[in-house]
């Protein structure tokens, strides 16, 4: 039997590969404590365990075994000329778990492409991880450029952890070596949208106002991806700011500009991103939303991740609430909560918002005041201090039901 944590991941894998929820395999003879602990590795399975995952996954028990493994210059190749998916990537994470002296170079793309990967599904310790060693390995290579890109990629991946300290250090050290060395416009505009970003969430918006403005004149020629994030972090600036009016201009502009054909998921996600705005600004606007919401049904369909999934359904939470359709947010969220959540640091906050609000609409207003009052000081303990203060904002604009 296969030791851990190659165990934990090959459940995973397996599970998730099926569509299924930990609650799912988990059944009635097994808690989701438990399995959560053998996915992360934290258990060792013993063999009635295995038996009875085996059965519920409706695989043999051999399939938990690793995989014989070739080179990792072969694993890279079979992965990347390949849509051999999960497992493909799991032998190309085990050969180079098996080669650590591998040739840094040839590091270098398996790291990227496995960070990549889990950022996808939304592992985002293990994608941090992996961000960590890219960092290390450019290092190593000295290159400029993938100094640069692993930083940036870092710095957005902390972010969504809730770390902004670290995320704003590399942020900051990516913008640097995107200006010293005179890199691409791609490049640096890639690390200006992340200094952007991490900036907002620290709360620094005069920082994040001028590094938009300097982001959004070396993008003002081009009609790509990178434009069209551009002016989505031009826009949440803008709207922590206090200024709604732009922040909307700028993000309907970024949607009328971009092509499907280009980024599919890019596309979705600004109408995403233009329906958290509507349910934001003041007053609220609903029917907006539900508009964005529907027209990202469709792609979501076709390109839909985990992830996105679960932003999709947040959003849908936020609308019912509302709207006034409390029953219907409160059946939604339960069953949002019921999966193992692949949500950013800021959008699991909200969502526990949100499931506070439903506690002070419920007549259980102590209680959702108090979990809003420990929301907001655990954001200030992390340095977000813009999500801080919405949550603050909240609780004084939360009516005394009692």
């Amino acid at each position: 039997m296969v030791e851990q944590p190659a165990f934990g991941r090959r459940l995973r894998e397996m599970r998730r590969e099926r569509g299924l929820s930990q609650a799912a395999v988990a059944g009635d003879n097994m808690s989701t404590g438990y399995l959560s602990r053998l996915e992360s590795g934290a258990r060792q399975p013993t063999a009635r365990a295995v038996a009875y995952l085996a059965e519920r996954l409706q695989v043999d028990p051999s399939e938990f075994d690793e995989p014989s493994v070739g080179s990792v210059a072969e694993a890279l190749a079979l992965a990347t000329s390949s849509d051999g998916g999960d497992e493909a990537l799991r032998k190309l994470s085990a050969a180079l778990e098996q080669s650590p002296a591998v040739d840094p170079t040839l590091r270098w793309q398996v790291l990227w492409l496995l960070a990549g990967a889990a950022a996808g599904h939304g592992e985002r310790v293990e994608e941090a991880r992996l961000r960590e060693e890219l960092v290390r390995t450019a290092e190593e290579l000295m290159i400029p450029e993938l100094q640069c890109r692993a930083r940036a990629q870092l710095a957005r991946c902390l972010r969504s952890l809730g770390d902004i300290p670290r995320a704003l250090e590399a942020a900051q050290e990516a913008s640097r070596l995107a200006h010293d060395h005179k890199l691409s416009v791609q490049d640096t505009g890639a690390a200006l949208l992340t200094l952007v970003s991490v900036e907002a969430e620290a709360g620094r918006l005069y920082d994040a106002r001028a590094h938009a403005d300097d982001l959004l004149a070396l993008v003002a020629e081009r009609t790509d991806t990178l434009r069209a994030e551009a002016l989505w972090a031009a826009a949440t600036v803008s709207f922590r700011q206090g200024d709604s009016a732009t922040a909307r201009q700028r993000l309907e502009q970024a949607i009328e500009e971009f092509d499907s054909r280009l980024d599919l998921v890019l596309w979705m996600r600004l109408r995403l991103a233009a329906a958290s705005l509507y349910l934001q600004v003041s007053p609220r606007r609903l029917d907006e939303c539900g508009r964005r919401l529907d027209e990202a049904e469709p792609a979501l369909a076709l390109v839909g991740t985990p992830v996105l999934r679960q932003e999709m359904l947040t959003l849908r939470v936020h609308l019912a609430f509302e709207e006034g359709r409390y029953e219907d947010a409160r059946a939604a969220h339960d069953e949002l909560v019921l999966d193992e959540l692949r949500l950013t640091y800021r959008d699991r906050i909200r969502l526990d918002m949100l499931h506070s609000r439903l506690l002070i609409q419920e007549g259980h207003t102590q209680q959702g005041s108090s979990q809003l009052r420990e929301l907001a000081e655990r954001a200030q303990q992390t340095s977000n201090i813009d999500l801080a203060a919405e949550i603050w904002r909240t609780l004084a604009e939360t009516p005394d039901r009692q």
